[in-house]
């Protein structure tokens, strides 16, 4: 980090780091008053704060989404924001494919019963190759882990409301969203969480989806609906990887999802590697080097 703030101090700039997490509203206030830029991850960012520094211009998000962010409030002062997309695109992708394969070959449900002094008793898997894989949103993110599915043999579906190039490139045939959900044995989510992808996969969906199919999600939590998921996974139809939810963990003892069968979970994980946080804490500074040159990289408001 001092390493990374020594051009914009070298510069005569101020700059200032916490290192404790905070979502309290008067912390928030407090440490970004008269503030011109603000540096932040994925905690929320409310109006009150945003209205409470009238010295702000630039917000660099150190992360992809900015749902976390009023953008209402930072439309009104016209502050600006950047965030750092790209950092994690290998990293999400690559927990995507290894999500698919715990639940194909039953890693973390093996290794329970290594430790618990039992065999591979009901623990037979499905191999990967020649599964389709149904993409849901097509972005960068959405492409990479079609890449990699792809090298372990799958065929490729996608639904996504913009379509890009690079995904038949890749193999990937557009379907509707009905189609993907019917006929992929793996379906990946690659959304953004927008009022329009909230309960994206609701109860009709995810009952389309065949029996011994996988919902992965790596995206945001509320795309999936939380109540249905967990009641179709109780019937044991189908089977899901989940590293995201409709909040961060730990989660409370009667969140619907604890203690479900069929279901491999992790923290919210899927951007946090060395390499990607590496890579996202470079793109933080490189926006506000950019923004105080005159131009807006990355720019996202």
């Amino acid at each position: 980090m001092d390493q990374l703030a020594g051009s914009l101090i070298k510069a005569g700039h101020e700059f200032t780091a916490y290192d404790t997490f905070s979502t309290d509203v008067a912390e928030l206030k407090k440490r970004s008053a008269k503030a011109d830029v603000l540096i932040i991850a994925n905690h929320p960012l409310p109006a009150e704060v945003i209205q409470a520094d009238q010295n702000l211009k630039f917000i660099s998000v150190a992360f992809v989404g900015i749902d976390h962010v009023d953008l209402a409030a930072c439309k009104a002062q016209n502050v600006k924001i950047s965030n750092t997309t790209g950092y994690c695109d290998d990293a999400v992708a690559e927990l995507a494919l290894g999500l698919s394969l715990d639940c194909l070959r039953n890693i973390s449900l093996g290794n329970d019963a290594v430790q618990a002094g039992q065999g591979k008793s009901g623990l037979q898997g499905r191999e990967l190759a020649g599964k389709t894989v149904g993409i849901i949103g097509t972005g960068a993110i959405g492409c990479r882990t079609a890449e990699i599915f792809k090298a372990f043999g799958c065929k490729l579906i996608g639904y996504s409301r913009s379509q890009k190039a690079a995904a038949p490139d890749l193999g990937l045939e557009y379907k509707s969203l009905d189609e993907v959900m019917g006929e992929a044995d793996i379906v990946s989510i690659h959304t953004p969480l927008t009022p329009e992808t909230k309960g994206l996969i609701g109860k009709k969906e995810i009952g389309e989806m065949k029996e011994g199919a996988i919902l992965i999600n790596t995206a945001r939590g509320p795309v999936v609906d939380t109540e249905s998921l967990a009641a179709e996974l109780k019937e044991g139809r189908i089977k899901a990887g989940l590293d995201v939810f409709d909040q961060d963990p730990p989660l409370p003892a009667d969140y619907p999802l604890i203690g479900v069968p069929n279901l491999i979970c992790s923290p919210h994980v899927g951007f946090d590697t060395r390499e990607s946080i590496d890579r996202r804490d470079e793109m933080a500074f490189e926006n506000v080097t950019a923004w105080l040159a005159g131009r807006q990289v990355r720019t996202m408001l």
